[in-house]
């Protein structure tokens, strides 16, 4: 496995890679991130996984401070799954190099995470503009827990570049919480409350969710949410997974939902 600091490496390394995956990361590597590398390693023939921590994507400083870091245990877990090229930069590796390029998120796009944290996405695509130029894979790998970012990015990459973004399933504990960096914030209790939570979710999805009027189902789930477990919410809404758009119909739809556990955000869609 070898470790890049700078794109001088990076060249050097992937002179003549032809068919590279690339699993785009910020670090304290969990399963979700690992069953992403394993589709990588499974369907290319070398995997670059980048570690940067991007400050541009917070909205909040505090939140960028406290961001979970563990490079050390990183590095072992992807040595340990035999990656190729892992790219570390620093702050200045990244946007040393100005750009005329300002990303603006159309009005239609300003719903759910874009509402509620402003410049958020602006700084996700900057940095996934950033790092597809300098690593030119054939193919990027993300989760769909992040579904908007997800639908972002595809859209921009696929449509600036001749790359592919393959989107993975949601990994999920054993209690059917997604995985996330931002869980290892949450303290024991916090944690089973969140695993209610989703499991409380996924249910009213499959089983309760009823033709008829949807909206009012909705709004009548989210007090509940509230008054059982005391949570502060930012939304909880039914979705078209093709174009974001609200639905009224269960067909191609996704239930998103934003919400605090006190000063934890999590998201999750269903």
């Amino acid at each position: 496995m070898k470790i890049l600091l700078n794109k001088d490496d990076l060249n050097e390394a992937l002179y003549n890679v032809k068919n590279l995956g690339f699993v785009p990361t910020m670090g304290s590597l969990h399963d979700g991130h690992i069953s992403l590398i394993k589709k990588s390693l499974k369907k290319c023939s070398k995997t670059i996984v980048s570690i940067f921590v991007n400050p541009k994507q917070f909205n909040n400083k505090n939140d960028y401070k406290r961001y979970p870091r563990n490079t050390d245990l990183d590095l072992h877990k992807l040595k340990s799954l035999k990656v190729n090229f892992v790219y570390l930069p620093d702050k200045k590796e990244i946007y040393s190099q100005k750009t005329k390029f300002k990303f603006k998120l159309a009005k239609k796009d300003k719903i759910l995470c874009a509402k509620f944290r402003k410049g958020h996405f602006e700084g996700v695509i900057e940095v996934m503009d950033r790092l597809t130029k300098i690593i030119n894979p054939k193919k990027i790998y993300m989760g769909e827990k992040d579904f908007q970012q997800l639908y972002l990015v595809k859209n921009f990459i696929e449509n600036k570049y001749k790359i592919k973004i393959i989107s993975c399933k949601t990994i999920r504990n054993q209690n059917n919480l997604a995985l996330s960096s931002r869980n290892m914030h949450l303290k024991k209790a916090e944690l089973n409350k969140a695993e209610k939570i989703s499991q409380n979710l996924i249910h009213f999805k499959k089983k309760e969710l009823k033709k008829g009027n949807i909206k009012k189902q909705i709004l009548l789930k989210k007090k509940e949410l509230k008054r059982l477990y005391k949570i502060s919410i930012d939304y909880l809404e039914l979705r078209n997974k093709l174009n974001l758009k609200i639905s009224n119909k269960l067909e191609n739809s996704k239930l998103f939902f934003a919400y605090y556990l006190n000063d934890v955000r999590l998201i999750d869609n269903f």
